[in-house]
């Protein structure tokens, strides 16, 4: 716990020091935006799998023009690195009713194993490299509510990794639904394929959201059902998270 303290001083202080900045430091078409969240289980960006265990992650969005930087670092809360990806963005269509955008990473993702190591076995995390790209599509049938395809393709650079990965979902998404004077709620269901080579499977996720205006706390929770796999995970898995958002646009995480 004592690990996970010393990161979120670390990320605060950097916000703090970020804000604190004189306004033309700037530019005026430049962004910086952030969360950070803290959940009971930690549920990857491809919602089959999760962490099992209470995590915390890290997101921050640095943009300008069309092109963003959107790094994303999650940890248990024991302070041991769960994975980190590094985005780089670009929308490709925006305008009030269509937009597409494509975006690469580098994936790191971090595991615990038993090596022997001088004639004992010892318990080591090693890092495994995926390179990946996405291509999402997105609708506007009214002001809060939209549909689109998500691709993601990632290729695991490593002996111990999926070569060939493949994520692809069909979503909507109902934001700013008021449910107060200022308490709006958020709804994303999607229906997702996922791939790995020989194994398969079909599957229903969604992101729940409640949020107040103008406040930088919000609660979210993420569930994930397994319709029909052979992929080795849970059939059904949940989480609550808590997030702190910053910056001059909001973010939010998404399932996709």
């Amino acid at each position: 716990m004592q690990k996970i303290s010393f990161l979120l001083f670390c990320f605060f202080g950097f916000v703090h020091f970020t804000f604190a900045q004189k306004p033309d430091s700037v530019k005026s078409n430049g962004y910086l935006s952030g969360a950070v969240g803290i959940t009971n289980n930690g549920i990857s960006l491809i919602p089959t799998f999760s962490l099992d265990k209470p995590a915390a992650i890290f997101d921050m969005s640095i943009g300008k023009s069309k092109f963003s930087f959107d790094p994303e670092l999650a940890f248990s809360l024991r302070g041991k690195p769960w994975y980190f990806l590094f985005w780089f963005r670009y929308q490709l269509v925006s305008n009030n009713k269509f937009q597409i955008h494509a975006g690469t990473h580098l994936g790191l993702n971090f595991k615990n194993t038993v090596l022997p190591i001088d004639g004992n076995s010892n318990e080591v995390t090693i890092t495994e490299r995926y390179l990946a790209g996405e291509l999402s599509t997105n609708y506007s049938f009214a002001k809060n509510i939209t549909v689109g395809i998500y691709y993601l393709y990632s290729h695991g650079l490593d002996p111990t990794t999926v070569k060939n990965n493949h994520f692809i979902t069909v979503n909507a998404n109902f934001s700013h639904i008021k449910l107060g004077s200022k308490i709006f709620m958020g709804i994303a269901p999607q229906f997702y394929y996922l791939n790995q080579g020989e194994h398969d499977g079909f599957y229903f996720t969604s992101a729940f959201s409640l949020s107040k205006g103008n406040f930088p706390l919000s609660i979210s929770s993420v569930i994930n059902k397994a319709i029909q796999t052979d992929i080795a995970s849970k059939d059904f898995v949940w989480n609550v998270t808590l997030t702190y958002s910053f910056g001059t646009h909001t973010l939010c995480r998404n399932i996709n």
